[in-house]
């Protein structure tokens, strides 16, 4: 109890000592039902790193947080996340207002760029998901000045491919083409050749698990299924006891595998190489969903492959199982 006084006077000597002149972030908070001495969290979503916390007091709560940089997008929560949301957070005095809802639904002010993310929430809630795209990229369209067009380009831009990504970019203002998120969108652009079947493939170098760089040239002359997976990603693992018995089957007459890993974390990505038995050839950047091969071949889920054959050339695309047992048995016998 005494802990919790001490709690509340600190609180409400913040308050009485904001001063409304500075321009800096802040986050003054409203819950409901919350116990007198939780502790709320805000963590980087891109970093994942925690960043600050506060304690929950009569249903009010204080960040007085510096940023890194504004507007950042932040994950609140407390510890067993039963209260949880994302925020935009910008150097405003902005306020929380969770007293009639739930964190996802609070009432936000004071920063744009979150009442822009709440107006395009409330029309995507009113229609159906397959439609969600086009709006966010209409969204991204009329709004090139917002931060969230530029997070939203980021995460799509191997969906929509370059093209409309190159369009939409261009029109973005300077802010946003040199934020993180437009660097990663002129990486995509650059780097991104979307190869077909019926193309040649198009060559890279990644390290392997020890460090060594590797080529997918080196497997010329050979059967190659250029394999796109990650440790975490169920379907992929799902799939690996089958191409372990195809790889086994088909070894000896020129099928090679050249897996590029979607990880970034090193030790879950070799984890999973052991567990699941796969002994042919390992690379990655574990650069996560921005890996350079990945965007060369317009990657956009996992777990995805191209067979390439003898001559260079990509004859299929997402073969697996039976139906990958079945061209190479047309290919190698």
């Amino acid at each position: 109890m005494q802990k919790l006084l001490i709690i509340g006077t600190l609180f409400i000597g913040l308050l009485s000592c904001k001063d409304d002149n500075v321009v800096e972030f802040s986050l003054l908070g409203k819950t409901n039902g919350i116990e007198n001495g939780t502790v709320l969290f805000l963590k980087n979503q891109d970093t994942k790193e925690t960043v600050d916390s506060t304690v929950v007091y009569e249903n009010r709560f204080l960040f007085n947080t510096k940023l890194p940089k504004s507007p950042i997008r932040f994950f609140l929560h407390d510890k067993n996340f039963s209260n949880k949301c994302y925020l935009w957070l910008e150097n405003n005095s902005m306020t929380f207002d969770a007293s009639k809802s739930d964190f996802k639904n609070a009432i936000v002010k004071g920063s744009e760029s979150e009442i822009l993310q709440k107006k395009l929430y409330a029309i995507l809630d009113t229609i159906s998901r397959p439609s969600w795209l086009k709006y966010e990229m209409d969204f991204v369209k009329n709004n090139p000045s917002s931060i969230v067009s530029a997070r939203l380009l980021s995460l799509y831009s191997t969906t929509i491919g370059k093209e409309k990504t190159k369009k939409l970019f261009e029109q973005f203002s300077v802010e946003n083409k040199t934020s993180e998120y437009g660097q990663k969108i002129a990486r995509y652009i650059k780097l991104n050749k979307n190869p077909k079947i019926g193309d040649n493939y198009v060559d890279f170098e990644m390290t392997d698990q020890k460090g060594n760089i590797n080529k997918l040239s080196n497997y010329d002359g050979k059967i190659v299924l250029l394999e796109f997976w990650a440790s975490w990603c169920t379907p992929c693992r799902q799939e690996n006891p089958n191409l372990v018995k195809t790889y086994e089957n088909f070894k000896q007459k020129g099928f090679e595998v050249f897996a590029v890993s979607i990880d970034n974390d090193k030790s879950s990505w070799l984890k999973a190489i052991e567990k699941d038995n796969l002994n042919w050839k390992h690379v990655s950047d574990l650069n996560g969903n921005g890996n350079s091969a990945g965007l060369i071949y317009g990657v956009n889920g996992i777990p995805d492959n191209f067979l390439i054959d003898t001559s260079g050339k990509i004859i299929a695309r997402n073969l697996r199982g039976e139906k990958l047992n079945e061209k190479l048995d047309e290919l190698l016998n």
